[in-house]
């Protein structure tokens, strides 16, 4: 890892710790950026920097843009989600610059973030199935426990619908899914 990837993933790092939301009795987004790390140097031990960046910064500072300030229904949760990915890419593209990184690779960085590419883009469907591979592991479990088996089927297909063929074959030989929800990654 080079000197200025670890300066950016350490400052990436650093606004995350000012989550005041908290999981494991850590800031939310900070725990997030780690096990996304940890999830794109099993899945991809060959990635380039940007995707490493991508996958620490997939939820930089998410906690400043609330879901609440937003209109109920689809269209107000699809306008947040959109304004999330243009925050996440302006931060982590702020943070990229300040090191030293060029605009291709800060461009790049925020194509992924923004999942501008998804099934067409090598980079962007690698950051995607790193985020699929870590809700899988690590929320899939507390989502389900507080939602109806339609629901978690549902978000098990769409889970599913969004990773690649190698990474759906790949799911299914390290989680020990249903019958049912397992038919989600066959498709």
């Amino acid at each position: 890892m080079t000197d200025r990837l670890t300066r950016t993933l350490t400052a990436i790092d650093a606004a995350n710790a000012l989550d005041p939301r908290r999981d494991e009795d850590q800031p939310e987004a900070l725990l997030y950026g780690q096990r996304m790390s940890a999830e794109c140097d099993r899945l991809f031990p060959e990635a380039d920097e940007t995707l490493r960046i991508a996958a620490r910064g997939q939820h930089i500072e998410r906690w400043v843009l609330k879901r609440a300030d937003y209109p109920e229904g689809r269209a107000g949760y699809l306008k947040w989600r959109r304004d999330l990915a243009e925050h996440h890419a302006a931060r982590v593209g702020e943070i990229m610059a300040a090191e030293g990184y060029d605009s291709d690779a800060i461009d790049q960085t925020g194509k992924m973030l923004r999942k501008q590419g998804i099934k067409r883009d090598d980079l962007v469907q690698a950051l995607q199935d790193v985020i699929c591979f870590t809700f899988i592991k690590w929320y899939f479990a507390p989502f389900a426990a507080k939602h109806a088996p339609e629901k978690v089927l549902s978000i098990v297909e769409k889970t599913a619908r969004k990773m690649s063929a190698e990474a759906r074959e790949r799911a299914l030989q390290e989680f020990d899914l249903p019958a049912d929800l397992a038919a989600a990654f066959k498709a």
